[in-house]
């Protein structure tokens, strides 16, 4: 027999639909596990349930993390055979790094179960993704933190590294890894982690025409510069400094501000405004979803407050780690 810890903090899969809004339900939550016992009697599992908090994912701030990682802790998680955390799909790939990084140590599998649509609705994934999650805790010997997820389209549940993972594409409901490599091991590391993420990281997105006049470094510990997806971002002067990348990065040196860049994958060969960025002194987050860095820098500038502490914790690399 095996016992899971089963967390409920709202999003879609504890969600219902009334007067054609969809929001969070405790009653719903429940639901649930009413439906994989009605799916799976014969699976001999002891569920203990906690609800410390329901909110749909967009609404989510790290204030958030900080509350769900003191409730893993405070409840004796060697105590499980696994633990399952519901959340929403919005802000999944955020709070699965955040837990991934902060959890790397932990001896018991952590799984966070999303679904696309309300579970009354018959064709919902959150059941899948569940019962997933309780089949692998109790045949397999896992440890790390992971989302299984079937996309809509899909028949089989794919089993994601929590760290790997990336945002649905715009309009869609899917889930995907880094270059579709869905289950890794990670590279263990021995810095000790408070549960503290910083509130002073900029988070910029490129796009056409973009003025780097408008972001004031002030109140900024350090900067993350997202790029498009073959790693590159605008680095040329002809349509003036303040579109520039590469005087953004002196502006940032001047100011004493850290500036990251990611994602962006090792290559034997890149683009010139790639080669450009690699060049400009700036650090690359290589192999490194976006919202693992983010959530990285969070936890770096939160505990840490030596530059050299916090350069190791970021370089850290998992990018040979997956499979």
């Amino acid at each position: 027999m095996k016992n899971i810890l089963v967390i409920f903090t709202g999003g879609t899969i504890g969600s219902s639909v009334c007067n054609g809004a969809i929001d969070t339900d405790k009653k719903t939550a429940f639901t649930l596990l009413e439906n994989y016992q009605q799916c799976y009697p014969q699976v001999d599992v002891i569920f203990t349930t906690l609800q410390p908090y329901q909110i749909l994912s967009e609404n989510l701030s790290p204030h958030v993390w900080t509350t769900l990682i003191l409730t893993i802790e405070n409840a004796n998680s060697q105590n499980y055979d696994g633990i399952i955390v519901t959340h929403g799909t919005d802000t999944l790939a955020y709070s699965a790094a955040a837990l991934g990084f902060y959890f790397h140590q932990l001896n018991v599998p952590i799984f966070l179960i999303s679904s696309h649509l309300p579970l009354s609705h018959q064709e919902a994934n959150g059941l899948d993704n569940f019962s997933f999650a309780i089949e692998k805790i109790v045949n397999e010997n896992l440890t790390g933190v992971f989302v299984p997820y079937r996309n809509p389209a899909q028949k089989s549940v794919t089993l994601h590294n929590a760290m790997t993972l990336m945002c649905s594409p715009q309009l869609s409901s899917d889930f995907f890894s880094i270059e579709n490599r869905h289950f890794c091991q990670k590279e263990a590391f021995n810095l000790p982690l408070k549960a503290q993420f910083s509130e002073r990281i900029l988070l910029i997105k490129p796009y056409p025409s973009l003025n780097y006049d408008y972001f004031d470094l002030s109140n900024v510990d350090a900067v993350l510069h997202d790029l498009y997806h073959s790693g590159t971002a605008c680095t040329t002067l002809e349509w003036g400094e303040n579109r520039s990348l590469l005087n953004f990065i002196k502006r940032c040196q001047a100011e004493n501000v850290p500036i990251y860049f990611a994602p962006i994958l090792k290559s034997e060969t890149n683009y010139q405004s790639t080669v450009e960025l690699t060049k400009s002194g700036a650090t690359i987050l290589w192999n490194m979803t976006l919202e693992a860095a983010f959530v990285k820098l969070l936890l770096a500038y939160g505990n840490f407050m030596d530059a050299s502490t916090i350069i190791s914790f970021m370089q850290l690399n998992l990018a040979d780690e997956y499979v």
